[in-house]
């Protein structure tokens, strides 16, 4: 439950088909207050604001938007000094070129900027975040990033799979770190969905069916987009005051299966 009132940054919007659009929308629903963040005014006007036909333009003029590019310390720390005090942040932020990080080439350090710049966005900028987001916590607070599966690597994924484990130790390094102020950190780990993200990974298809064949529970990877926004927003709420250091899997179970489902353990269509 998000505390009428509240505060949250949600950092990393592209459009409306994102798990961040999803999850701010759910806490002004609850009566919090939602800063968004996007790149720069670029990406902005190419993702959110020209490819957003499902939003009117009085519905995107009101939405607070901010520009933070999470590489850029002096960025992030304008950022929240711009914002005040706030309740939490949801990192909803990864990158990785698929031209060199993923896709079914052996996985190689050829592209050494490339895989520095991923692992830097995608999980080293959860680090930069918490530091300049934690003195706006004066009272303790929540802070979630989105995961994806970072202990089993799978096809095509590639250094982005490196990454999201990064991503989860370093969920685990922060909670220690930061339970002196009273401020939680946590991440949920979601099955695939379709987004903008997932656009660029190659042979996304491929995730999709590997889902219908290890979780016990229907997953669609469109409609379950609210599901994981679900447990994003109740890691940042008031229902969550001792849980840190966690991944939360919103992924249909497939996180701990062995081996693939038989069929008369499929769930019916």
């Amino acid at each position: 439950m998000i505390k009428a009132g509240s505060t949250y940054v949600v950092m990393g919007i592209l459009n409306t088909d994102s798990i961040a659009y999803a999850s701010g929308k759910m806490i002004e629903a609850m009566g919090g207050k939602v800063i968004w963040t996007a790149q720069n005014e670029r990406m902005k006007k190419i993702f959110f604001d020209r490819g957003c036909k499902d939003l009117s333009q009085e519905e995107k003029d009101a939405m607070d938007f901010k520009y933070c590019d999470v590489t850029i310390d002096s960025e992030v720390e304008a950022l929240f000094n711009e914002v005040g005090e706030i309740d939490g942040v949801l990192h909803s932020i990864a990158y990785a070129n698929p031209k060199t990080c993923l896709g079914s080439e052996e996985i190689y350090t050829e592209a050494t900027d490339d895989v520095l710049l991923g692992f830097h966005i995608s999980a080293a900028s959860l680090a930069t975040v918490a530091h300049f987001a934690a003195p706006k916590m004066k009272e303790g607070g929540s802070i979630v990033t989105v995961s994806f599966e970072g202990s089993r690597p799978f096809p095509f994924y590639n250094w982005m799979g490196v990454n999201k484990a990064a991503l989860e130790a370093l969920v685990k390094a922060l909670a220690r770190n930061m339970g002196k102020d009273y401020i939680r950190v946590n991440a949920v780990s979601a099955g695939p969905l379709t987004t903008k993200a997932a656009s660029s990974i190659p042979y996304f298809e491929n995730l999709a069916k590997t889902w219908d064949q290890i979780s016990p529970l229907p997953w669609d990877t469109v409609e379950d987009k609210q599901e994981v926004a679900n447990a994003v927003v109740f890691l940042l709420g008031q229902y969550s005051k001792k849980i840190t250091g966690q991944t939360l899997f919103v992924d249909g179970g497939a996180n701990f299966i062995g081996g693939v489902l038989m069929d008369y353990e499929k769930p019916a269509k």
